[in-house]
Formats: C-alpha cells, sequence, structure tokens
C-alpha cells in the first residue's frame, strides 16, 4: 500500500523521469519542495513553465537562446572564421570553459538510427548554408567519440568536403590521470596519432 498521497508521487514519478534523478533523488527533491515556502514553490513552476515559452534557436548558430541571436554569436570578439560544430548545447558550456575563441554550431542531436534520428531531423542544412555564405576557413567537428558521433562527423565532412573549407577533428586519446594499463585499443590507437611534439 502507498502511503504517499497522489500529488507527492505524481511529482516524485515526473522528477526521476530527469537524468542523473532517481527513485530516492526525486523523493529527497520533493519532501525538500514541500518544505519550501510557497513563493519558492511558485518561482519554481514559473521557471519551469516559461521555460518553453522563452526559448529558441539562434538564427546563425542553432544554439539555444531567448534572443534572435545568442551571445556567442553577438560577441565581436569572437572569430567567425573558425566553426566549431558540436551535438548539444551543453558541449557549448563545456567549449567554453576551454577560452575557445570562435564560433559554434549546434546540431540539436546526433544520427541515431536506432533512436530514430536521421540528417534531416539535426541542423546540418543551416551549417551547410552557413558554411556556403560565410566560407569559414576552419570547421571543427566536435562530436563525442562513439559510434553515433563518429557516424555524425563522417556524414558531415563528406557534405562539407566539396566547399574547399579546412576541416579538423577535436583530438581523442587519454584523459589526464588515466592509466595506459586501462585504456582500451582503441583510444592507445589514438592517443598514438594525435601525440604532439615537445
Amino acid at each position: 500500500m502507498n502511503v504517499i498521497p497522489k500529488s507527492v508521487q505524481d511529482l516524485i514519478d515526473e522528477l526521476a523521469k530527469l537524468p542523473g534523478v532517481g527513485p530516492k533523488t526525486a523523493q529527497r527533491l520533493t519532501f525538500y519542495l514541500l518544505r519550501g515556502s510557497d513563493e519558492n514553490i511558485r518561482g519554481l513552476g514559473e521557471a519551469v513553465l516559461n521555460l518553453k515559452k522563452a526559448i529558441k534557436y539562434c538564427a546563425l548558430c542553432c544554439n539555444l537562446t531567448d534572443e534572435e541571436i545568442c551571445r556567442v554569436c553577438q560577441d565581436k570578439s569572437r572569430d567567425p572564421e573558425i566553426i566549431c560544430v558540436v551535438s548539444e548545447p551543453l558541449d557549448v558550456v563545456a567549449f567554453e570553459k576551454t577560452g575557445y575563441k570562435g564560433s559554434y554550431h549546434v546540431l540539436g542531436g546526433i544520427i541515431s538510427p536506432v533512436e530514430g534520428i536521421g540528417p534531416d531531423d539535426l541542423f546540418i542544412k543551416e551549417l551547410l548554408l552557413r558554411i556556403k555564405n560565410a566560407k569559414p576557413k576552419e570547421v571543427i567537428l566536435a562530436m563525442n567519440p562513439d559510434l553515433e558521433g563518429e557516424t555524425t562527423a563522417l556524414y558531415i565532412q563528406k557534405l562539407i568536403q566539396p566547399q574547399l573549407v579546412k576541416i579538423t577533428r577535436i583530438a581523442r586519446g587519454l584523459p589526464v590521470g588515466g592509466d595506459l594499463e586501462y585504456a582500451d585499443e582503441v583510444t592507445l590507437t589514438r592517443s598514438l596519432e594525435g601525440r604532439r611534439e615537445y
């Protein structure tokens, strides 16, 4: 017998659907919200409701924004001739921590036939049009080094090559602090291929 009221259980169930949130964490969050003030709960609810209303895609890079052109694309200190192609908006957040000062193009996912996501479901056409019009000096393909990421990168590379733009791929290899004995053959091979002179 479930002793939790239905409205409480409904919120637990919804929170548990979020990535990285299991049933126990969903319970803790729900009971935390129950103890909170009405004002805090109202603020959270309004923020969630407004999330989809206020957010749109940048007209240039397809990143999430609340304006026509995102803040990154508006930044005049960035090099528009270098475009880093990433899968998701969170990848932009990760690259921003590195000090990268070029521009981005967000695909909105990766090619994944298993999940029913094909090239037409991504912002690939927008990327090709952007390259054709802007004629950048370099396009960096920065997808995850998994099967879907590699498939997406190769697909885009084949489409871009006729436009005679320099295409690069982010380096792959061993993480800082990793042990060689635990690395797989593919990772070690890529580490050797991507080696640099000191």
